[in-house]
């Protein structure tokens, strides 16, 4: 889909369709104004007919409106104009993209200034009108043999602002909104894959692919090399099945090697069986899911190198599987990490962390500036902050700010939970250095004190997005996130360094 920002009113214009706001009580936007005055009151015509009160989720297509240049004038329904705020926005938006794919429309104008958020600029709404765009239209039908014929024809979307000043910034916000919605896109493909597909040496090979197309360094590490860096961690974790682990590193340099990096390390658990630690039959499909972390990572790569960004990235990804066998790990089994620490595995489905545990080790040969983990990890954070919501822990409180200023600022939100000295001790071990899991109690906390007894040396985040990462029941599929929240803490580190 093509995007373009322009100055201009709607009187002007010409096009399929143009899109403007209608607030409750049949109160006109701005450009819904200018509209009924050159149709000598059109507008307000159909409006006194009562097909259109302007309430959420509600739009009325008009065709061959008096007057103007359009074919087609889409009336969209705000809601209350002081309740006009970030989700009735979004909501506004997709309205507007479901009504225009029902049509034949194969380009669109929007005017910003009848969507005035209180706080938010027009580069902030141009940003989200493309990611809103570009996931409307996303499909996952490539393993069908017969894909969903349901393509919108709508191809262009132009965006219009009335101030010339602000186009050039919306122009850049334009461009990194649709770096932000295509990465999401890759996280979604590689998410939505058959686990029989996205197997580990699979992703190894997507990685390779997205470093042959924006020239970055990849490194895959295999099993040998793992057993050579004294990873018994993460090697645990793949006893037990026949696809061989991988450990992915790919490295993106946007400003000089001596620059530290900004290292992302993503969970690539390709299927999650829990292991001997077996789940419950009911909705194992969604185990498919729990690489999300990595395909985030691989999506953000991809995000920054196509807006690319003056910034150091390296993203570390270590993947298997977690299968039940003859030689998988068992309870209360004893392993000993890269870092040197022993861990008493008394659940294999807190193989999570296991994997991390040892990614988070090998991030510190690159003096990371900071890292931050991101993981389908607990269950337990589904329970505390449902869907919407990633969970964020951190050993620094001005990262944590930062992350979840990012994820405010483009709508992809976390919130941020304790990581006192406290919960270590629900950790403790009569047989090594620290159990892999603490109880039912805090889970998500305590998954979180784990992993942090791997980054004592540096400024680290862990981001569970068990309950992000993807969607059950009839719109099961991926979501991106949190590629959006990833890209955008990067864009805003790339400006403060700038």
């Amino acid at each position: 889909m093509e995007f373009g920002i322009k100055i201009g009113t709607p009187e002007k214009q010409r096009g399929a369709c143009v899109v403007v706001g209608i607030f409750e009580s049949k109160k006109l936007t701005d450009s819904a104004k200018v509209l009924d005055k050159v149709t000598q009151g059109y507008i307000k015509n159909i409006l006194a007919l009562g097909d259109m009160e302007g309430k959420m989720n509600t739009s009325l297509m008009l065709h061959n409106v008096p007057n103007t240049l359009f074919k087609r004038v889409l009336l969209v329904g705000l809601g209350k104009e002081q309740e006009f705020k970030e989700k009735a926005f979004l909501t506004a938006i997709n309205t507007a993209l479901s009504a225009l794919q029902k049509t034949t429309a194969t380009d669109a104008m929007l005017f910003l200034s009848d969507f005035s958020v209180n706080g938010r600029t027009n580069e902030w709404k141009a940003m989200q009108i493309v990611i809103a765009a570009i996931s409307s239209g996303y499909r996952f039908d490539q393993l069908k043999s017969k894909p969903d014929n349901d393509q919108s024809s709508l191809r262009k979307i132009v965006l219009c602002i009335d101030d010339r000043t602000e186009l050039t910034a919306c122009e850049e916000s334009l461009q990194q909104g649709m770096a932000i919605a295509h990465g999401m896109s890759l996280a979604k493909d590689l998410g939505n894959l058959a686990p029989n597909i996205c197997t580990p040496t699979y992703l190894a090979k997507q990685a390779k692919d997205l470093a042959k197309t924006h020239k970055l360094k990849v490194s895959i590490l295999e099993e040998k090399d793992m057993e050579k860096l004294g990873m018994g961690s993460l090697l645990a974790v793949a006893k037990g099945t026949e696809q061989p682990a991988k450990l992915i590193v790919l490295e993106y340099h946007g400003l000089g090697k001596k620059e530290n990096p900004i290292v992302l390390v993503g969970k690539g658990i390709t299927f999650d069986t829990g292991g001997i630690s077996l789940k419950p039959a009911a909705d194992m499909d969604e185990m498919k899911f729990d690489m999300s972390g990595a395909a985030s990572v691989l999506g953000t790569l991809h995000a920054v190198a196509e807006i690319n960004l003056p910034i150091n990235v390296v993203g570390i990804i270590p993947t298997t599987e977690n299968m039940p066998s003859g030689k998988a790990t068992k309870p209360g089994d004893v392993v000993t990490s890269m870092s040197g620490q022993t861990i008493e595995i008394l659940n294999t489905d807190a193989e999570g962390r296991l994997i991390l545990c040892d990614a988070l080790t090998y991030a510190e040969r690159y003096n990371p500036k900071v890292v931050i983990d991101i993981a389908t990890l607990t269950g337990a954070c589904v329970i505390a902050l449902g869907n919407f919501t990633t969970g964020l822990m951190s050993n620094d409180d001005k990262l944590a700010e930062e992350l979840l200023s990012a994820g405010e600022q483009v709508g992809d939100r976390a919130w941020r939970l304790p990581l006192w000295d406290e919960y270590q001790d629900l950790l403790k071990s009569n047989f090594a250095d620290m159990a892999n899991i603490g109880g039912r109690a805090a889970g998500t906390i305590t998954a979180a004190c784990f992993l942090s007894r791997f980054t004592k040396n540096y400024h680290w985040a862990h981001l569970d997005i068990a309950g992000t990462a993807w969607k059950s029941g009839k719109e099961k599929g991926s979501t991106g996130r949190p590629v959006p929240l990833l890209t955008q803490f990067l864009i805003t580190q790339a400006k403060a360094a700038s």
